[in-house]
């Protein structure tokens, strides 16, 4: 298994749609970074979230997750989102991903963030997974914390296996396949 290049990384969004729309350089200018990186590509966050809130005061249960956990949030007219201190927040990419069956994607947060106590889960994006990208972050500070909408959130590096995997996220049905916008926890039923 290898990693793959900034040069592999263009090919396979020019070529096939993996990542859509693809900003073939890094944009790091007054803006937390977002972009083709050299060996990875830095995606950005859209400008909906979701925010937890107690309000309602349900449990939150993973298989059984109730909507009134979370309130729906668009960032401010200038272009953010603020999560309340020790609070945690869903966004979506602005990217749409078509991995290929024999990448595995790793997404990363970002150390603008992480250097202000802002939290992404390091998640993968299994092999032939089609679909938006729903970010999990975390402000774990005690202060209100600023996200930026249509800027950086998460680096995502793909490494390519030796050969193609016997089962694919598309291959099962997996739950998330071709998820648009922000998508909540839920099981297989």
């Amino acid at each position: 298994m290898g990693l793959k290049s900034d040069t592999w990384i263009k090919e396979a969004s020019l070529k096939y749609g993996m990542i859509d729309p693809f900003c073939e350089k890094q944009i790091g200018e007054n803006v937390v970074s977002f972009g083709l990186s050299s060996y990875g590509y830095d995606i950005r966050v859209s400008d909906e979230f979701m925010i937890f809130t107690n309000v309602g005061a349900m449990i939150v249960d993973p298989k059984d997750f109730h909507h009134s956990n979370v309130i729906k949030v668009n960032a401010s007219k200038d272009g953010y989102c603020v999560i309340p201190p020790n609070s945690f927040a869903l966004a979506r990419t602005i990217e749409y991903f078509r991995i290929p069956r024999d990448i595995l994607a790793i997404c990363l947060g970002k150390s603008t963030y992480a250097r202000c106590g802002i939290i992404v889960n390091v998640t993968p994006f299994e092999p032939e997974f089609e679909g938006h990208i729903t970010i999990e972050i975390s402000n774990t500070t005690p202060l209100p914390a600023k996200i930026y909408a249509n800027e950086g959130i998460a680096q995502v590096l793909f490494l390519q296996g030796d050969e193609a995997c016997a089962t694919s996220y598309k291959d099962k049905k997996g739950k998330y396949q071709g998820q648009i916008g922000i998508t909540l926890p839920r099981i297989l039923k």
